[in-house]
């Protein structure tokens, strides 16, 4: 079945991937149309997160980000599938990166774990790997169906980097230590873990909730770099990139500092323009949960 759905499903990926600038965001508006008019995906969820996160916005307000949050989503989405026919040259014009020399110089002496968001388009980060010496890693979640799963493992190899699931990324790091191999790691890291997992909970959006600390954890213990990457919309399928450093020494921090930063950095983001945030995640589902020690 899993191979069915595949060979089904490919041909039509393919097609949307060659459409040109102008019909290729043609088709995203109508599968907005689809999306957010006829099926009305996660409506609820959206508007929940967005009152809960923006509370000082107008209703009015609030529905215009809903809106535009829902167009940017489906572009998103296709440009995820542009992917696999969008060349090194094409990306570089429609995925600019600002100061790429930061992230070169740190890389001369030791690993760096660049963390970010869901926030504008996570899925062209991996390109960044086209600019760097050292070996890129994106650390992502297994698809269910094998066939995708290695397709979007082929596909990120165009851009020269390795996909590996969360519990490789140590094993990876200690192995490229022991053979005098730098890494980029990159990893999106303002995912809601399971509740009984959380060991962190602290304010996002001023909301209280459980935070993923695996980032701090691997720097502090493995002394890697850590650099949050501020990905910004310029105008439809075009972004611009930014390294902003946290630390060049994750074993140098105090408990918590390297997570903390990277939530005061990712809250900006989201405060400058919320229509580009992953609304659709259930990131505040455990708001009012939090043990007695952290409240």
């Amino acid at each position: 079945m899993q191979w069915l759905v595949f060979v089904l499903a490919f041909p039509l990926l393919w097609v949307i991937s060659r459409l040109p600038h102008r019909l290729f965001y043609g088709f995203s508006d109508f599968v907005f149309f689809i999306v957010y008019r006829i099926v009305g995906y996660r409506k609820e969820v959206v508007r929940s997160n967005l009152r809960l996160a923006l509370p000082h916005k107008s209703e009015s307000e609030l529905k215009s980000i809903e809106v535009k949050f829902y167009k940017h989503l489906c572009d998103t989405f296709l440009e995820m599938v542009k992917t696999m026919n969008l060349s090194k040259e094409a990306v570089k014009k429609q995925y600019a990166v600002q100061n790429i020399d930061l992230l070169l110089e740190i890389e001369k002496s030791k690993s760096v774990l660049v963390v970010c968001s869901h926030y504008a388009n996570w899925e062209w980060n991996v390109s960044i790997n086209n600019y760097v010496q050292a070996k890129g890693y994106a650390v992502y979640q297994k698809i269910s169906n094998k066939y995708f799963d290695q397709w979007v493992k082929n596909v990120r190899a165009r851009w020269n980097t390795t996909l590996i699931t969360q519990k490789q990324v140590v094993p990876t790091v200690v192995r490229n230590h022991k053979n005098n191999i730098t890494g980029i790691f990159g990893m999106v890291s303002d995912q809601s873990p399971q509740k009984h997992l959380a060991h962190y909970w602290t304010n996002f959006m001023g909301i209280k909730v459980p935070v993923v600390n695996g980032a701090e954890i691997m720097a502090r213990r493995m002394d890697l770099a850590v650099v949050f990457l501020k990905v910004s919309k310029v105008k439809r399928g075009f972004y611009e990139a930014e390294f902003i450093p946290i630390t060049t020494s994750g074993a140098n921090t105090e408990k918590n500092e390297i997570t903390d930063t990277f939530l005061r950095l990712a809250e900006q983001q989201i405060k400058e323009r919320p229509e580009h945030y992953l609304w659709t995640h259930r990131r505040w589902k455990h708001r009012n949960s939090a043990p007695e020690e952290f409240l």
